[in-house]
């Protein structure tokens, strides 16, 4: 029986770009769902990894690119990138139809990494980065509050609760948001799934398509450190002195070349910094925040389960923020928006920015919940607020508690398992 599908942000947006542009490359870590939501949407299928069919698949490819596409539109090419020659077939096929909507393409690494000599395929074919499943996505959050709501100004703001508790939360850290894992029963059996991920990136996917065999112990122990930096914005210099703390000898160029391999991979997904015009002459810091594309990978990196977080609420915390990121992430996607972190010299932070492209913009911060880490969020915010020429659409401070509310200040308190696009 074939499993339920779980409506996917991608589906609306995938089929949009469809109809405005010759093909769609939906790229985005392995796993995610990208298979899955493109066949939804196309009409033939070519699976690249099928081992049954792969080798002719290559030859024909080789031989006669037009035969190869010569299928009924939308064609799905499934990990095209295991024959990248095929982009520029591709790019000539939709000049000579003159139609939209001729192919879909999903890859799990970017093979432009690799490969200089590719035309970007501008003007015909479109990219989308899809993520692994938000808490919405996943049917784990209620959807009570939209963020494309909060931008209308049309969401009235009345105190509700959430069934969803702390220890229901760093279940879902862990887990993460892999289409598979919805469908297990048992969440030991779910939590597994991160785990059987980490060990295929580390122990195959980063040789798939390196210049050079890499070492998995390296890896591994450059993801570990990595996952100890998640939410903080320092350089890979840390990595490199974290690593000679526990007798290492990895240099920093080689850092820096896995470091670039797992972004191909889309493994690793940094946020950057928010560009905005300041009322003061505060200088603005530029080195992106270190996030996983989604946190269960460091859980599965850290060998850290549910119980773990609880009675670790610092690394919990820095976990659940890289949760909300990736939420956020998808719900900005949704309404055409993109998500950024502010921090000045003044060392001001505030965790998420959502930024639309009409200019508005609406200021998060994420706190595991306690009174006091809360009012902290709230004084950020507002002293953002002050800093800021054009005024924000909202203020809101994202939690791990039960309760969504609106303060004295204008401010929304709100948990993530309350929050949808």
């Amino acid at each position: 029986m074939e499993n339920k599908y779980y409506r996917r942000v991608a589906d609306s947006i995938i089929e949009k770009k469809l109809n405005t542009s010759g093909a769609v490359l939906i790229v985005g870590p392995k796993n995610c769902g990208k298979s899955t939501t493109a066949k939804r949407l196309s009409k033939s299928q070519i699976y690249m990894q099928d081992p049954k069919t792969k080798s002719q698949n290559i030859k024909l490819a080789e031989i006669d690119s037009s035969f190869f596409l010569n299928k009924e539109a939308p064609l799905l090419i499934d990990e095209w990138q295991v024959i990248p020659f095929i982009w520029d077939s591709i790019r000539y096929e939709i000049d000579k139809r003159e139609a939209f909507g001729q192919f879909l393409l999903t890859g799990s690494s970017n093979p432009f990494r690799y490969d200089k000599n590719m035309h970007s395929g501008i003007g015909r074919i479109t990219r989308y980065y899809m993520r692994t499943m938000s808490l919405y996505e996943s049917n784990d959050s209620n959807g009570y509050l939209s963020i494309e709501e909060l931008f209308k100004n049309n969401q009235k703001i009345e105190t509700q609760e959430s069934n969803l508790t702390l220890l229901d939360y760093a279940y879902l850290v862990c887990r993460g948001g892999w289409p598979s894992s919805l469908h297990l029963k048992n969440k030991t059996d779910a939590l597994e799934i991160a785990k059987n991920y980490y060990d295929g990136l580390i122990n195959n996917d980063l040789n798939l398509f390196a210049s050079s065999r890499k070492n998995s112990i390296k890896t591994n122990l450059i993801l570990k450190s990595y996952s100890r930096l998640i939410g903080s914005n320092s350089t890979y210099t840390t990595i490199l002195e974290d690593l000679k703390n526990q007798n290492s000898t990895i240099s920093i160029k080689t850092i820096n070349e896995y470091i670039l391999i797992l972004k191909n991979l889309f493994v690793i997904e940094e946020l950057p910094m928010w560009n905005v015009n300041l009322r003061s002459k505060t200088s603005l810091k530029k080195i992106p925040t270190k996030y996983f594309v989604d946190p269960s990978i460091a859980c599965a990196a850290l060998g850290i389960y549910p119980n773990d977080l609880i009675n670790d609420l610092n690394t919990f915390g820095f976990l659940f923020e890289n949760m909300c990121i990736r939420d956020l992430r998808i719900y900005a996607d949704k309404i055409g928006g993109e998500v950024y972190k502010y921090s000045d010299r003044n060392n001001l932070e505030v965790d998420a920015i959502i930024h639309l492209q009409n200019g508005e913009w609406g200021a998060i911060e994420i706190k595991l919940g306690s009174q006091q880490s809360i009012d902290l969020g709230i004084k950020n915010l507002l002293k953002l607020k002050n800093n800021v020429l054009n005024p924000p659409k909202f203020l809101m401070v994202i939690t791990a508690g039960n309760i969504c509310y609106k303060t004295e200040e204008e401010i929304i308190v709100c948990p993530i398992g309350m929050l949808k696009y």
